[in-house]
């Protein structure tokens, strides 16, 4: 297993595919995207400019916890603009103490100001299970001595 794998690899393999919405839309409108698309955040943007990410959490303790209505409630409200991101030559080992150390669960991936991706902790962690099948699976080949 190789942790310094770049990011670059596993969107090549999960796909390029970046959700996003207005900061001008409503929160219920985000969410209803997020259920849509079977993901956990979508990326704010303006002008293909990345200005935010708005996550199922931000929901929850922005609006839920709050008392506010997401039909009413704008994504620039509740946004969470300090951004956490990566760029595509960055490494899984890296993305994970990322998030780690910053309690975020997707990281945008940004070549220059260009949006290419985005990273959840779920797609690193379906790597390196993926990787850990593939090593497993060489050493039994090794040690039983079959060609695969």
């Amino acid at each position: 297993m190789n942790p310094n794998i770049s990011i670059s690899e596993i969107l090549g393999n999960k796909g390029a595919i970046v959700w996003s919405i207005s900061p001008t839309a409503t929160v219920f409108e985000a969410i209803q995207l997020m259920a849509d698309k079977n993901v956990g955040a979508v990326l704010v943007t303006e002008n293909s400019k990345l200005v935010g990410i708005i996550s199922e959490r931000d929901y929850t303790r922005k609006v839920i916890l709050k008392g506010k209505a997401s039909k009413t409630t704008l994504v620039k409200e509740i946004l969470s603009s300090h951004i956490v991101h990566v760029g595509p030559a960055q490494t899984v080992e890296e993305c994970m103490r990322l998030m780690t150390d910053h309690h975020v669960r997707h990281l945008p991936v940004l070549d220059g100001e260009k949006i290419v991706g985005i990273i959840s902790i779920g797609d690193l962690v379906n790597w390196i299970i993926s990787a850990q099948h593939t090593a497993i699976s060489q050493l039994q080949t090794y040690i039983s001595g079959v060609p695969g």
